[in-house]
């Protein structure tokens, strides 16, 4: 008997010991967000509604059906984020589908950016940020907080299409390098790439004006400041789903989310072939709110039906690979910013509330 209850005490332990031992291989994480991102889209793939109205589909329906819809919306949604159900359905974990009972939804009441990248990155639905131009976030960041941890202090950056996130940073005071919308990228010692791109962006084609940039640059800026600086946490921000929605053209907005799929296949795989991150980085994937149904597809806020819908998705080391989670619950997007600090090991804590973390067990 006390055999057998040293054995199970044994067995108990080690995998104890290598749950452990799995999560702290995370070392590193990148959070992306792409704006304004339906989990519609994310789940069911094209909307043939959507895609076939004259109204939304930019004068080619059949180009748009041929690209990304099919019959069968997982055969859809793959069309459309091939790496999201290829890659990170297999090996991590998905929530917010809907038609199953798994629900996300932001717990600001405010439905837009600001408010909710305020909730995505200070795990504080704060009520006060009520505005797309509301001032420098009083709120602290995760990536504030972690950088000013001895073992991530000048190991966290952040790159984003839309100027805000100067704002939302809170940059003057976060102390991490902040590059948003059409401010050069490399600091004061840019690399030969890094001038190229400052250059390209600033003869660029300013579809959003001079608030937004193209997520292209954004993407290769992030890109080039991850190859040569190393950071342990960073942040991404696309705009494009969320311009193009706005703009009511359908087709754009889908080749928008795809385009994102791509770079996020193409970092992950920078990520696996470098030794300083492979098999040690985590990515957390989300969106910062939803969107209406039908017509109100375009547009989001507090009075449009949905608009507090939304997704996220996490795959790295020592994390189940759970896929498409399908179980009824209801999880939070203040629920993210202690995820990105457990997934490192350490809480984050600030002088405002902080929601739990989600359970990824």
């Amino acid at each position: 008997m006390a055999h057998k209850l040293k054995t199970l005490l044994l067995a108990v332990f080690v995998g104890a010991s290598t749950i452990c031992n799995a999560q702290q291989r995370i070392k590193n994480v990148i959070v992306v967000v792409t704006d304004g991102f339906r989990w519609q889209e994310f789940f069911n793939g094209a909307d043939r509604q959507l895609a076939t109205s004259k109204k939304f589909s930019q004068g080619d329906s059949a180009v748009i059906l041929k690209k990304y819809w099919d019959s069968d919306s997982k055969i859809s949604r793959a069309k459309v984020l091939p790496f999201i159900w290829g890659t990170i359905a297999k090996k991590g974990q998905i929530y917010g589908n809907r038609n199953t009972g798994n629900l996300m939804n932001t717990a600001n009441p405010y439905w837009f950016s600001y408010p909710g990248y305020n909730e995505i990155l200070t795990g504080y639905p704060d009520i006060a940020v009520n505005s797309n131009d509301y001032k420098a976030n009083p709120n602290v960041t995760v990536l504030e907080y972690l950088n000013k941890q001895p073992a991530f202090k000048g190991k966290v950056a952040a790159y984003a299409s839309w100027d805000a996130f100067d704002r939302i940073f809170n940059k003057e005071r976060a102390g991490f390098p902040v590059v948003a919308a059409f401010k050069n990228t490399g600091g004061a010692h840019p690399t030969a790439k890094e001038n190229l791109l400052n250059t390209m962006l600033a003869n660029s084609y300013r579809p959003f004006n001079d608030d937004e940039c193209l997520d292209v640059f954004t993407h290769y800026e992030a890109m080039e400041y991850l190859k040569e600086h190393k950071p342990r946490v960073m942040f991404i921000g696309y705009g494009e789903t969320d311009e193009w929605a706005h703009a009511g053209k359908y087709y754009s907005y889908l080749n928008a989310a795809h385009q994102v799929d791509k770079w996020l296949s193409d970092l992950w795989s920078y990520i696996q072939s470098d030794p300083n991150s492979k098999d040690q980085t985590a990515l957390v994937i989300t969106t910062d709110h939803g969107r209406g149904l039908g017509d109100e597809w375009t547009t989001h806020g507090a009075k449009v039906k949905g608009a507090s819908e939304m997704w996220v998705a996490v795959m790295g080391p020592g994390i189940a690979a759970k896929g498409e989670v399908t179980a009824p619950m209801q999880n939070y997007q203040q629920q993210i910013a202690q995820t990105i600090a457990s997934l490192l090991g350490t809480k984050f804590i600030a002088t405002h509330p902080v929601a739990d973390k989600l359970d990824l067990k």
